[in-house]
């Protein structure tokens, strides 16, 4: 059988697994400095838990597990009635932010509000792949929750800077709010269609204007507010003259205009903390698909000359009750999620990983093995060496010498030891330098001392 694994899917090579953890641990140290902390959740959740949360087209792109044992017979005796609850009771997790709520509130007795919290787990959507889009892929998300303050919108603003900065990626940091677009929404006299218009208009950087067009009038959106939205989809201009534009535009719209007031109230925030606003891009057409959310939405786009990339790096938003689907109402929260493979995909095409010589796992030594008697020696300077935190390993064959020195080739090993019956006489062991070629005799602790340096 022709091995093989399921589209969407990859392995990681060692090298490349020290450049993924680059990225894990760049954010890691970001969240970490914002006062956050890591919690797991499992890979698969209830489907109770999943479905109904992520929208119409979420719900499609779940991976439900099938029930254990055989279903064989279940489903030849119900036929036509047979119910998907019947086939799949779990389902692996297609985000990080519902199963924290279902976390929240079966923790809410140990979590201490507001709760900062970090979490840095692959997910599974039943996707079509193509470049940029897996079926299974890391996100790394923060959230606060607990708390309704927008100072918390403006730190997460903050930690996407910190983190792109670190990346040397240039990024633009689109903003807007789901209360917004509701505005929009009411104005046009189309409030009952408001998921119907936030997924539509979501899409509008990949499959333009014409074709929203086209899908809001299939979901029953009047012909009349399909052009009162036009203006929409062209503001220009900078962030002040597009709020200017939304003042008249939602001028009796409640809601749109404290999504208005947000917006003003978080970019105040970024301006008392010095932020670099020119990295910030409000767009009124940003909806991101999710319904959970009910206020501030982020997405992040690569802007940078040197890459091609233009799928988002990162999605967030706040949500005022999801917490409430599970028996916790009324406790607000707002998180980001930086996309781990889109990032690897970025950096790779822009050489980033070539420029910083990232420090990989290799073994420093090699111990070579000349057989049974020198083997027994060779162990107990190696528990040595590894006693001293030196990465070191022993060949475990008493191969012939031509292929233990390839072995060390091949993994890139600096330092090769030779224990032979000299050697062990002698108690001066022989090192040679796999780059210059070579050789010298040390005792253990001075050995020990040289491959700490």
């Amino acid at each position: 059988m022709k091995p093989s694994i399921p589209k969407g899917t990859r392995d990681f090579s060692p090298d490349e697994m020290v450049r993924r953890n680059f990225i894990l641990q760049t954010i890691r140290n970001v969240y970490e400095r914002y006062g956050f902390r890591q919690i797991e959740t499992p890979a698969m959740e209830n489907l109770s838990m999943l479905e109904g949360k992520y929208g119409e087209e979420g719900d499609k792109l779940l991976f439900r597990i099938l029930n254990s044992g055989d279903v064989t017979n279940e489903i030849k005796e119900k036929r036509d009635s047979i119910k998907t609850s019947d086939l799949s009771e779990k389902g692996l997790r297609y985000d990080l932010t519902v199963p924290f709520a279902r976390y929240v509130v079966m923790h809410r007795n140990e979590i201490t509000f507001p709760f900062r919290r970090y979490q840095m787990q692959p997910v599974w959507r039943a996707d079509r792949p193509q470049k940029g889009r897996y079926r299974e892929f890391y996100q790394c998300d923060a959230d606060v929750i607990g708390s309704d303050s927008l100072l918390n919108e403006a730190e997460l603003v903050q930690i996407i800077a910190d983190v792109f900065s670190a990346l040397n990626i240039g990024v633009s940091i689109k903003i807007n709010n789901r209360k917004i677009l509701a505005g929009i929404a009411e104005i046009l006299g189309q409030a009952d269609k408001i998921i119907d218009i936030t997924v539509a208009i979501d899409k509008l950087d990949k499959i333009g204007a014409e074709k929203v067009n086209e899908e809001l009038r299939s979901k029953g959106v009047s012909d009349d507010a399909v052009q009162k939205m036009q203006p929409l989809f062209s503001v220009k201009g900078n962030t002040s003259g597009k709020l200017a534009f939304l003042d008249t535009f939602l001028e009796k719209s409640d809601i749109g205009k404290k999504g208005i007031e947000e917006v003003r109230t978080l970019l105040n925030y970024l301006d008392t903390l010095k932020f670099q606003t020119a990295l910030l891009d409000l767009d009124i057409t940003l909806a991101r698909g999710l319904n959970y959310y009910t206020g501030a939405i982020f997405e992040v786009k690569v802007n940078d000359t040197r890459s091609t990339f233009t799928s988002s790096v990162l999605g967030g938003g706040r949500y005022d009750d999801l917490t409430g689907i599970f028996g916790l109402p009324d406790v607000s929260g707002v998180g980001i999620s930086f996309g781990i493979d889109r990032i690897y995909d970025v950096m790779l095409e822009m050489d980033l990983f070539d420029k910083l010589n990232l420090n990989k796992p290799s073994t420093k030594v090699l111990l070579v093995n000349f057989g049974s008697k020198e083997e027994h020696y060779a162990l107990t300077v190696l528990q040595k060496l590894r006693a001293a935190d030196i990465k070191a390993e022993i060949y475990p064959d008493a191969a012939k010498m031509k292929k233990q020195m390839a072995y060390a080739d091949a993994y890139k090993i600096p330092y090769v030891l030779l224990i032979g019956d000299e050697e062990m006489q002698s108690g001066k062991l022989t090192l040679k330098n796999m780059t210059s070629g070579e050789q010298s005799k040390h005792e253990v602790e001075e050995l020990m001392n040289m491959l700490h340096e």
